[in-house]
């Protein structure tokens, strides 16, 4: 069955572009278009879409008050249109915290070209996300402001937990050889212990991920001594404005990473987006910033970032893959396992899209299977 999309924007032009390239597609078709927010608030209501695409600046209702009615009355995979500013990006993160699940550049040359950029990226963020099931994120969205006369409650479902590689089942905090064994208290001790030589951790995430972060980094105390990478898939503009987010919201000290920065206790560094970022550890453990190759497909790329932390670090680094599409942070995670180090995965259950995690955890990969909200505690006391 194809997937059922309502088109949101206030410019007709933008809304007959953007569904004849969703129409082109066989796996999807537009059902409906509404100019304004409390337009599709309706029309989400009586046309019931598997996604919506929405633009945030629109009269008669906006798209971040029309997106928090949508969450409550009927939670609807929704993507927002981005302009690719700073300010943008502010509003932006306003979306995903209001439930938003991913974003799209809003460029009128592209959409009206239909380039074979755009229409790659726009179906195949559209097929993501139709897969998610709204109202499983460990987050909690702020109290909707509603113009319209009823609000109801959706239930919230969620999928089964994830499990480890083959070998090694993760139920309940306690390691199993398999399903029918008893519990092996003594592999997780030993896992423990190992983890006290920790001296660098690494997050990587994609589409979820700034939702994530921000529920992660508020559990995280400020007595959290361990420095902190993240590497987001982000456009360039986004991430000071992100880095800016985190700082207000955590008891750590968050910033956007420059070439040069000395790797910090207690300091939390949010990869550049556009950019590639290593670190390195001779004498001073530090971080450098690199132009990416035009092959890579990640800007900052998971995969590089871990790959220099399996090289320079080894046993003493952490690698946590959260929330996100494809599967970026694989072949990192196997260098940083091959060189004696640590690689968490979020569970199924609270990830909004099952990719990169599921990549690593597929893979074998991976030492432990984190609900979302357990990942910040866990950080808190194992890493002690």
């Amino acid at each position: 069955m194809a997937i059922r999309v309502l088109v949101v924007d206030d410019s007709g032009f933008f809304r007959r572009r953007v569904a004849d390239i969703i129409n082109a597609d066989p796996r999807m078709t537009v059902i409906g278009d509404a100019s304004n927010g409390r337009e599709a608030i309706e029309l989400n209501d009586s046309l019931k879409p598997d996604v919506i695409t929405m633009d945030y600046e629109m009269p008669v209702m906006d798209g971040i008050t029309s997106l928090r009615n949508i969450m409550i009355r009927r939670p609807v995979p929704v993507l927002m249109f981005s302009s690719l500013t700073f300010e943008g990006a502010r509003v932006t993160l306003d979306a995903l915290d209001a439930g938003a699940l991913d974003y799209l550049p809003k460029n009128f040359d592209a959409v009206a070209k239909g380039t074979a950029d755009m229409r790659r990226l726009l179906t195949e963020k559209i097929v993501a996300v139709s897969a998610c099931r709204m109202g499983r994120q460990d987050k909690t969205t702020e109290p909707p402001v509603t113009t319209s006369k009823a609000v109801t409650d959706v239930p919230v479902t969620a999928a089964p937990l994830a499990t480890a590689s083959p070998a090694v089942t993760v139920a309940s905090g306690t390691v199993r050889a398999d399903r029918d064994q008893a519990p092996v208290p003594a592999v997780r001790e030993a896992a423990r212990k190992q983890l006290k030589g920790i001296e660098l951790v690494l997050i990587g995430t994609s589409t979820g991920g700034p939702a994530a972060l921000q529920t992660l980094f508020k559990s995280l105390p400020a007595n959290f001594r361990k420095p902190v990478i993240i590497i987001q898939h982000m456009p360039a503009s986004f991430t000071q404005a992100f880095a800016e987010r985190l700082h207000s919201i955590s008891s750590l000290n968050v910033k956007e990473a420059k070439d040069g920065d000395r790797i910090v206790p207690g300091h939390v560094y949010v990869a550049p987006g556009g950019m590639q970022l290593m670190v390195e550890s001779r004498g001073q453990a530090a971080i450098r910033i690199r132009e990416s190759d035009e092959r890579v497909n990640y800007r900052p790329s998971v995969d590089i970032a871990f790959a220099s932390a399996a090289k320079h670090f080894g046993a003493s680094a952490l690698g946590v893959v959260l929330t996100g599409m494809g599967a970026d942070g694989r072949e990192g995670a196997r260098l940083m396992k091959a060189s004696g180090g640590h690689i968490w995965a979020q569970d199924e259950a609270s990830s909004v899209i099952y990719g990169m995690p599921m990549a690593v955890t597929k893979a074998g990969y991976v030492d432990d299977v984190v609900a979302l909200k357990d990942v910040g505690l866990k950080l808190a006391t194992e890493l002690v």
